[in-house]
Order: C-alpha cells, then structure tokens, then sequence
C-alpha cells in the first residue's frame, strides 16, 4: 500500500471514529504549499451533512492527527493543512530505491482481460491512425504492474472486402494464374504471385475502381465470398495475400515495441460464425429484413432507433457484425475473461454499443463480463486536418516513422557513428512516437507536429530518455552500494520526494480512467524537478557527505521511478544520445 493510500485509510478511521459517516477522506496536494505540502477537505462536507459548524470539525480532526503530520494548521472556514514529516517520507521513499512496487496501489482481486488493439488490416498498408496502438499497449503494461492478466491480440483483418479487392486487381494483372481456373487440379504455387510492394499499390488502385465501377465492385465481392466459403483456388490465393502482408506490418508493431499475447485474425473466428447464428436463432432474437438476417437490439429507453446487428446474407455470406461476435464467442470459449475491452477509434463507438448489447441480450455473453471499447481521437496535421502527406494522400505508418527519424538523427551527437547511431535514433523515434501520442488524454484529437516533438526540451519523449540517460551517467560514477536518503537538504529536493509521494495517485488515476496522459504529465513534472536539482546541486563534489549519499540515493530512485513508468510506456532508454 502506497504512503497516501495508507494515510487516507488512517485519516478515514479518525473521522469515523468521531462519529462521522463517510467512505472516504482524500489527502490533496495543497494548492497553498506555504501553509502546508497536503490539504484535507472534508471537514466543510461533513459540517453541511451533519449541521455543525466546519472549523470545529476540523479541529476535532486536528485533534487526533499522529507526529507523522507536521505544520498542521486550519485555515478558511475548515481547509486542514499538513505537511509530512520528513522521516516518514524519507522511511517510505527509501523503499522505492529498489522496488517499484511499493507506488502501485493494487486491487483486492486480479482480472483476466482480453485486449483487442492492433487492427491491421491486410493487403493494406498501416496508416498514421494505427500509430495509437500505443495506447493498447501501454495499458497492457499498466494492467500487468496492477496484478491483472492482459492478454492482447492484433485481431488482423483478414477476412474482408479489402481482400477480395485485391484478388479482383490480381486477377487483371495475371488472369492465367491457376487460382483463378475453375477445373485446375494440381498443387498452387508455393510462393505468393504478388510482393508486399506489389499490395501498397494494388489496394489503392482497386479501392478507387470499386468507387467507380458498380460491377467491378460485384466482382470483388463474390471474390470475398469465395474466400470466405473456401474455395479452393481462391482461398489458396487469399492465404497467400495474408502470408505477404502480415510479416510487413508486425515489423513495424515490432518496430513500435507492441507486443502481442495472440496473433488471431477474423478469419480464427469464422469456425464460430454458423454457431453463433444458430445460438442466436435459437432465442428467437433474428429475423429476415430486405434479404439480410438480422438481430435488432434497440431498447425502450433509446433517445433514438439502434440499428440492428446485420448477420447474413440471403446468399449465406456473413457480415461484419457476424465476425465480431463470433470473435467474441471464441474469446469467452478460449479465455472465459472477466473482461474484453476494445481500442479503437473513438468514431466505431456505435458499431460497438451495438456489439456489445447483442451480446448481453441473448446471452452470448454473461453480465458478469465486461465488454468496454475505448475510443480514441485521431491524429491530425499542422493544420489541423488528418495527417496527410506532401501530396494530399494518407500518411502511412511507416512513412510517419521515417519522417520522425529523419528529424531526430541529426540531433545525435556527431561521434556517435555506425550501428549504433542508427540503434539509437531508432529508439528516440520511437519514444518521440509513444510519448506525443500517449500525451493527450485518451479521447482528444491532436496535431502531431514533427518539430515540436522531436525537441530535446518540454513534454517529448526525447526530453524523458534525457533525463535517464543523464541520471545513468550520474551514477555510474558512484560505486554500486546500497545508498539510501537520510535527510532533506533543500527545497529542490523537498520537491522532488513530495512529487514521488504522488506517483500512487498517478497511477491509480491512468488505470481507472485507462488514459495514459496522467503518466506522461509526470513523466515530464518529475523529469523538469530533477533537472532543476541536477543544474543546483553539485553532487559528485558535495563535500557534506549525508548531503552526498542522499543526492545519489535520490537519483537512483528518480531513475527506478523514470525507468518503470517509461517502461509502461514502452519507451526505450540509450546510454548516450
């Protein structure tokens, strides 16, 4: 248990003890430090519920506060100021040197969570929106510090439209292909017909001629039900397709230090698309509607008509809808979680309320489980519009990476050469990738500009990898002993241990509320504190040695503190930058 968690569950039995009932007492940080580093509010609360008068509650509150609250004053109407001693931070912080755990305020009982975060679809090239998978990840790492079981899938997309398109292309390009010949007996070919080159263009090119051409359209789509149905030549075809396609976009899931429990595409949960149907049909909850079936999942509260689930065609093709069940069928088959959360784009909202009530309405999925999808904004240019390129076209993934790296490999010092240089411009890419987009609050839009947040100064990744890379230099001057804090001897690093006493609530906040920018605002806080220190304090020549062992012990816990949460992030650190 963290230090303020377990100060609030003190504070919590004082008030209660007095005869007040209540659930909870918060220990705030005190907007006025000058009266004090903490504030306790409750008192004006508990005055208004009980009618009496809140100076005296207060200092009823006052009254039984132990010598590990210091300074303790009442100002205002009833605002409890404190101020911790420094031997119970200091007892407390000192623990933290070696293990992080003693930040994170665990829950009682652990969960099983099945986490659905890649989204890449095959035949087509990742773009900057696929950059978020970010946000999966670090909340996978988050969930496992919490003592909670995460296990992530990219969820590939390879068993739609987008596929078909492309059989339908590579069918003009090559026609004499055996896949495409009804009455061919032999072996397929062992290698693909198309490279993942050869994929970049070939999808745009259909996708703009399916806009175009209603029966070129047509075409592509009974190339989608033939797959899908496996048709031999076709389905040959079609694993080919994924086969080219899947390595290209987990190096770059690889490249961005995502890391995936399970690589299930649609097409694993297609075995459960005709069970699903038949469980759902066997509760009475389909019907056909204009030649589709259909589950309608509007409720007689809704502010407006739910569409219904769409299930299948009169032809026996599935749908999307289908695919999503019978994935979350296999999911609760295969995993039995407590819950499955979704991060996707903030505007599948609907999709996914849809989703989730056709689950909980026929039963597919108890209410014990939680199905949750978590949106997230976009990523937008300069001007405040979605990333484009130069020339108008969307920004891919991996066009976005190289434009990164283009900005920060210059920035290395010129002595650092070869494989190396290249080993570390790769990491500050992607930490200048992770911490811009882990920065916002989840649900936010933001523009992602290239200058700003490859700069070695303010709210960047670079700026945080630094910060640790000075720290490890620091140390590694110092002999590896067990330092530890023995005192407090100025203001900078009164700041510094006070803002440490915060990471519980940090933490708590960004696992409750699932958005990592909590974590990315301390990041930044505690790395600025510690470089106001460094510049202030000389401490290899500190001739007080107590001042000295407390600056080492003290840096080798802001480095323990930085090392972790940049971890969480799935930031990298370098030796020299």
């Amino acid at each position: 248990m963290s230090l303020l968690t377990l100060l609030e569950a003190d504070l919590l039995k004082i008030v209660n003890d007095l005869g007040y009932d209540i659930d909870t007492v918060k220990l705030e940080k005190s907007k006025l430090p000058e009266y004090g580093e903490y504030q306790i509010n409750t008192a004006m609360m508990l005055a208004k519920r009980y009618g009496e008068n809140p100076r005296d509650v207060a200092e009823k509150i006052v009254a039984h506060l132990d010598d590990r609250f210091t300074n303790v004053n009442i100002q205002g109407p009833g605002f409890i100021n404190v101020t911790l001693k420094e031997e119970t931070i200091l007892d407390y912080l000192n623990k933290g040197i070696e293990d992080f755990s003693i930040f994170v305020d665990k829950p009682n009982k652990s969960r099983t969570i099945v986490m659905d975060y890649g989204g890449a679809n095959i035949a087509k090239e990742l773009h900057v929106g696929h950059l978020r998978c970010n946000i999966g990840e670090a909340m996978r790492r988050l969930l496992k510090v919490f003592g909670d079981k995460p296990i992530s899938d990219v969820h590939w997309g390879d068993f739609g439209t987008p596929i078909g398109l492309v059989i339908r292309e590579i069918q003009e390009m090559q026609p004499d292909l055996p896949y495409f010949d009804k009455d061919y007996k032999g072996e397929y070919p062992s290698t693909s017909p198309v490279t993942n080159e050869e994929l970049g263009i070939i999808y745009p090119r259909a996708s703009k001629r399916k806009k175009e051409d209603e029966a070129y359209a047509e075409e592509a789509k009974s190339f989608t039900e033939q797959f899908q149905k496996g048709v031999p030549g076709i389905r040959a075809l079609w694993r080919h397709i994924v086969d080219t396609s899947k390595p290209h976009c987990q190096a770059i899931y690889d490249f961005l230090n995502c890391k995936f429990d399970l690589s299930y595409g649609e097409s694993d949960a297609d075995r459960y698309a005709d069970e699903t149907i038949e469980f759902l049909s066997s509760k009475g909850l389909t019907r056909m509607s204009d030649g589709i079936l259909i589950m309608d999942v509007n409720q007689s509260d809704d502010n407006k008509k739910m569409p219904p689930l769409l299930l299948k065609k009169s032809n026996g093709s599935i749908l999307y809808d289908t695919t999503d069940l019978a994935t979350i069928k296999e999911r609760m088959e295969d995993f039995n979680p407590d819950a499955i959360w979704y991060f996707v784009d903030e505007r599948q909202n609907l999709h996914f309320e849809q989703t989730f009530r056709g689950c909980y309405k026929s039963g597919l999925v108890p209410p014990s489980t939680e199905l949750k999808f978590f949106g997230f904004g976009t990523i937008n240019g300069p001007d405040g519009k979605p990333f484009k390129t130069r020339d108008g076209g969307v920004m891919s993934l991996e066009g976005l990476i190289k434009l990164v790296y283009d900005h920060i490999e210059p920035k290395i010092k010129e002595n650092i050469t070869g494989d190396e240089r290249t080993e570390i411009a790769s990491k500050l890419t992607v930490a200048t990738l992770k911490y811009s987009d882990l920065l916002p609050a989840r649900k936010t839009d933001y523009i992602f500009d290239v200058d700003k947040f490859t700069s070695f100064e303010g709210r960047t990744g670079v700026y945080a990898v630094y910060t640790t890379t000075r720290l490890k230099s620091l140390l590694n001057k110092f002999e590896d002993k067990k330092y530890i804090m023995k005192c407090v001897p100025n203001k900078d690093t009164l700041d510094i241990l006070v803002k440490l006493t915060e990471l519980s609530k940090t933490l708590t906040s960004a696992y409750n509320d699932v958005s990592t920018n909590y974590i990315c605002e301390y990041i930044y806080d505690l790395a600025s504190l510690y470089n106001k220190f460094y510049a202030n304090n000389n401490i290899a020549n500190e001739s007080n040695k107590e001042y000295q062992e407390t600056y080492i012990a003290l840096s080798k816990l802001v480095y323990n503190v930085l090392h972790n949460l940049l971890d969480i992030l799935g930031i990298e650190e370098v030796e020299k930058m």
